[in-house]
């Protein structure tokens, strides 16, 4: 499996990827991770990624032309089966889902930042949005790894004993009980 990751901020990754089960699984060529620093595909002098969206609104988001660019510059170097996007308005990631993207050869995850992504990449770049949950993060890097290591781990020869992750939570019933907090008496 080979992992392409599009990021305004991918010193946030270079940590996570390289060590504990992922960076095992990369040094023994089990998965291949590659980040891709957005920002050396804009165009503009300053390297700008960012703009007002399209249609207006509030905020800022990432413009099309350096997100274009390099998922083309990808795309002519092999097919990829997936191009995700994190995002909280999605479908939330489960475990049928992770074994079905496990499955896939090559893939591009498309981190967002600002408020998002121009809705002229979702409509005509991603296809296949994924939640973590129903809350907002700074970026898309923090998703982009729970994705990764929810995938990683279950690929062959990655984890040492396979039958503990066939063991795991969820992965034969896809059933669970609800989780229960308890608030300390101090809280």
């Amino acid at each position: 499996m080979r992992i392409d990751i599009i990021s305004a901020v991918p010193e946030l990754l270079t940590g996570p990827l390289n060590h504990s089960i992922i960076g095992r699984a990369r040094k023994s060529k089990k998965v291949g991770i590659v980040l891709h620093d957005l920002r050396l595909y804009s165009t503009d002098k300053h390297r700008k990624i960012d703009d007002y969206p399209f249609g207006g609104g509030a905020g800022l988001v990432m413009t099309p032309q350096p997100v274009f660019d390099c998922i083309e510059s990808l795309k002519g170097e092999r097919e990829y089966d997936a191009v995700i996007f994190p995002t909280p308005d999605a479908k939330v990631l489960d475990q049928k889902t992770v074994n079905r993207l496990s499955l896939f050869g090559n893939i591009i995850i498309l981190c967002g930042h600002y408020k998002g992504i121009d809705q002229r990449i979702r409509d005509e770049l991603v296809t296949l949005e994924i939640s973590i949950g129903d809350y907002v993060l700074s970026g898309g890097e923090l998703p982009a790894m729970v994705l990764i290591d929810s995938m990683v781990r279950i690929l062959p020869g990655v984890i040492g004993d396979a039958e503990s992750a066939l063991d795991d939570s969820f992965v034969s019933s896809g059933i669970h009980a609800p989780c229960k907090f308890q608030r300390s008496e101090s809280a």
